[in-house]
């Protein structure tokens, strides 16, 4: 029940999910003209804000940018990878497919294959009310790694988790238990500071390997020097751009989660 509700009230904190009971709200008062209008203008205003480029780039680089990528020459004892790359084979689907965050099971190949490290860890398990998926993530990271030609007896598996805070805790477990002491860690760079916290915490202290990056350099310069059609592009809602401000949202929320709570 206590990841059921860490799934689902939050998501009336998300601009979808504020906007929606913004509108319910304006429709409930709707025979109360000046409240109905003060809710449909503050949903309108939030779509605004939140759905805009400029909003959705800025809050992305807070997080994004806090730690720098993994210096090139950099060796450790074992590359941990979060999960959340991949897709798992489910009908239609005929093999495990890679999503938008597959950078981080790739990373994580790319770092093996240059020697960064000897052994991969693969962390990652599933939420029975949100997945019935007849394998984990990291079960599924671990089938796409074998795929890119890395050898099973290189990959250790962690499929218990269900959040973040579960990652840290049970990988941490298994990293003491083998006496590994420089632990690489790979997730995407929005996902970073968050993760690192956390590994931190349970006594497990990593050197940050992010990727999969939304805001890069030339874009961010770009944005700050836009076109008059670029400004009016920017500056209209996309779904693009709430995908964004949520993701980063759910971050921040986090990170305040498990600083209230004392875990860090």
């Amino acid at each position: 029940m206590a990841i059921f509700l860490s799934k689902f009230l939050p998501l009336f904190l998300y601009p979808a999910g504020l906007v929606t009971l913004l509108i319910l709200l304006t429709l409930v008062t709707w025979k109360k003209r000046r409240l109905s209008l003060a809710f449909l203008i503050m949903a309108f205003v939030l779509l605004m804000v939140a759905g805009n480029r400029y909003t959705a780039s800025a809050l992305a680089r807070s997080l994004e940018w806090k730690y720098p990528p993994l210096t090139t020459g950099t060796t450790g004892d074992v590359i941990v990878v979060l999960g959340g790359g991949t897709d798992p084979m489910v009908a239609p689907r005929q093999m495990v497919e890679a999503n938008a965050a597959s950078d981080r099971v790739l990373y994580g190949a790319l770092l093996y294959k240059q020697e960064t490290a000897p052994v991969i860890l693969l962390s990652g398990g599933d939420i029975d009310f949100l997945d019935s998926a007849p394998s984990t993530p990291a079960d599924d990271m671990a089938t796409m790694l074998e795929f890119l030609g890395i050898p099973r007896a290189d990959l250790v598996i962690q499929n218990q988790s269900m959040n973040t805070y579960e990652d840290a805790k049970f990988s941490c477990a298994i990293l003491k238990e083998r006496g590994y002491e420089k632990i690489i860690l790979v997730t995407s760079a929005f996902h970073m500071p968050r993760s690192v916290a956390l590994f931190q915490s349970q006594g497990c202290p990593v050197i940050p390997a992010p990727v999969d990056y939304g805001i890069t350099e030339a874009g961010w310069q770009k944005l700050a020097h836009p076109t008059i059609q670029e400004i009016a592009i920017n500056l209209l809602p996309s779904y693009t751009n709430i995908s964004s401000v949520t993701k980063i949202m759910k971050e921040y929320f986090g990170m305040l989660y498990y600083r209230l709570s004392g875990i860090y």
